[in-house]
């Protein structure tokens, strides 16, 4: 951490203003989610959040699937160094695995446990979620392990923010576990690679800038 916030101050100058603020803003919240180790809901609340500062910067994009699926390509496209392969396929390969395995971290699972649909579009959904997985580790396509895992983060963090699970709750904590290892691994990862392609991935000024409030 202490080398990308130096990275940081030293590329400060010749950034904007705008894309200074979204990765102070990003830093600030991942730099607390270390110190919460103790605290696993909350610190999966804050790596989000630090994810979300540096990711989404117009309202509409919190909760647009097409749009979180157009970040993360962008992010793979400027990683010329390979962070995020060696992550999703080496370093953090096994909390990577048993969340793209994990029903509880399926959106898929919740939708027939409200009967929005029935179980046998449930078993149906799962089985080619999983063979999608497995020819994607199998194969290593790093852009498929990536859209899928996150679309498993962002149902676990619909559960959070939804009050659809409580604190500490010893239903949900292998699922969340990973979930904060794998973040805390992509977050520097991701924070790396805006710095170093600035130029290109400053998308101009947040929803939420700055301002006082008279």
């Amino acid at each position: 951490m202490f080398v990308l916030e130096q990275v940081f101050k030293d590329k400060k100058a010749v950034h904007s203003d705008a894309f200074n603020l979204r990765i102070h803003r990003g830093l600030s919240w991942f730099k607390k989610a270390t110190q919460l180790d103790d605290d696993l809901d909350l610190k999966f609340i804050t790596l989000w959040i630090s994810f979300h500062a540096l990711y989404a910067q117009e309202l509409e994009h919190l909760q647009n699937q097409q749009h979180l699926s157009q970040f993360l390509q962008t992010m793979l496209q400027h990683d010329v160094e390979h962070k995020f392969e060696i992550i999703l396929l080496e370093r953090s390969s096994q909390p990577i695995y048993r969340l793209l395995n994990s029903s509880y971290s399926m959106q898929s699972y919740w939708d027939y446990q409200n009967q929005a649909i029935s179980l046998e579009a449930y078993k149906a959904q799962r089985g080619h979620e999983k063979k999608k997985v497995t020819e994607a580790i199998e194969n290593k396509h790093t852009e498929d392990i990536l859209l899928i895992l996150f679309s498993r983060l962002c149902t676990l963090n619909d559960q959070f923010m939804q009050g659809g699970c409580s604190y500490k709750s010893a239903l949900n904590r292998e699922q969340l576990q990973d979930a904060c290892l794998v973040l805390s691994a992509l977050l520097p990862a991701l924070i790396y690679i805006l710095l170093e392609n600035a130029d290109a991935l400053d998308n101009g000024k947040p929803y939420y800038p700055v301002a006082q409030v008279s």
